[in-house]
C-alpha cells in the first residue's frame, strides 16, 4: 500500500533527506529508494505519453516513436538500435513516452515539487514527494529479469541489458502485464541527466493507473504530503545548497530560469 505522510517542517523534512540503510556486506550506508516530486499533491502519476494521447496511447505510441527516430536519424546513430533507445532519447528531449522520471537523489525529488509552477502559485497548494523502493519493486519482475539484474549485479536495467534479452516492448507489455515494471537506467548522454541522478519506471499498457498498482503491489512506497507554507522555505533552503535550475539544466536556460526564481519579489 502506499503510506501518506504529512511535512509541516523543516525537521521532517532532514529525516527523509539523510534515510540510509547501512549495509554490512558492504560496510557502507547506501539508499534502496528513488524519487519523484510534484508540484501539487492533487496531481497524478502519469506518463507524458499517457497525459497527451489519453486512450489511444496503445495506438499512437509506435507512430511517436517512429516518426522521432525518422525526423532525427541525422541527429544520433544510436536510435537505430532499439525502440528503448528511440524511447529514452526521445524521453531526454520531451516527446511524449511510457517513461516517467525519477531521481535517486531526493533534493532534486524536491526540487521539481517547489519548482516548474508560476512563481505566484509556490506555496499556495501543498505539494509532493513520492518515494518507491527499488528492491521491493524488482522482487515483482519475472523470473527471466531477475535472473538478468543478478547476472549483471544490477539494480536496474539498461538499455543494452534489454537489447541484450531481445526485449522489445510488444515482449515487455506481454511478460509485464498488470503486475510488474521495470527500473531504467538511462545512458549519461549529457550533462543534464548526470546530475539529475536520472531513473525512469517504464509502465507497461497493462497498468494504466500507476497510484493504483502501488498501492496494490507495494508495501513501501510513501508519498509526501508537503505543506504550503513551508514550500517557499524548502525552495529557498534548496537554492542555498545548489540544488536549483542551474545546477538541475546545465547551461544558459538553467541560469535564465534560477536568476528568475532568485530575483522573484513576492511582494
Amino acid at each position: 500500500m502506499v503510506t501518506k505522510i504529512e511535512i509541516t517542517s523543516m525537521d521532517d523534512l532532514y529525516a527523509i533527506i539523510m534515510e540510509q540503510d547501512y549495509r554490512d556486506d558492504l560496510k557502507r550506508h547506501r539508499s534502496k529508494y528513488l524519487y519523484r516530486g510534484l508540484s501539487n499533491s492533487n496531481y497524478k502519476l502519469v506518463t507524458s505519453l499517457s497525459r497527451i494521447c489519453k486512450s489511444e496511447q496503445v495506438k499512437i505510441e509506435n507512430a511517436l516513436l517512429n516518426n522521432f527516430y525518422k525526423y532525427a536519424v541525422k541527429e544520433t546513430n544510436a536510435m537505430a538500435q532499439s525502440e528503448w533507445s528511440r524511447m529514452v532519447i526521445g524521453q531526454h528531449h520531451g516527446l511524449p513516452t511510457r517513461l516517467m522520471d525519477w531521481s535517486y537523489s531526493p533534493l532534486v525529488g524536491l526540487h521539481f515539487a517547489t519548482s516548474g509552477i508560476d512563481l505566484d502559485g509556490l506555496g499556495k497548494t501543498n505539494a509532493a514527494l513520492w518515494k518507491i523502493d527499488i528492491e521491493e519493486l524488482n522482487q515483482l519482475l519475472p523470473a527471466k529479469y531477475k535472473h538478468a539484474l543478478c547476472q549483471n549485479h544490477a539494480h536496474l536495467f539498461t538499455v543494452s541489458m534489454l537489447e541484450s534479452l531481445k526485449i522489445d516492448l510488444a515482449t515487455y507489455d506481454k511478460d509485464m502485464k498488470k503486475s510488474s515494471l521495470l527500473l531504467l537506467e538511462p545512458l549519461s548522454m549529457d550533462q543534464r541527466i548526470i546530475n539529475q541522478y536520472s531513473f525512469f519506471l517504464a509502465i507497461p499498457n497493462g497498468i494504466s493507473n500507476v497510484e493504483k498498482f502501488l498501492d496494490e503491489k507495494t508495501n513501501n512506497s510513501v508519498k509526501y504530503i508537503i505543506h504550503a507554507d513551508l514550500c517557499w522555505q524548502i525552495r529557498d533552503f534548496l537554492d542555498h545548497i545548489n540544488i536549483s535550475e542551474r545546477m538541475i539544466y546545465p547551461g544558459l536556460d538553467g541560469i535564465a530560469q534560477w536568476l528568475k526564481r532568485r530575483y522573484y519579489h513576492r511582494g
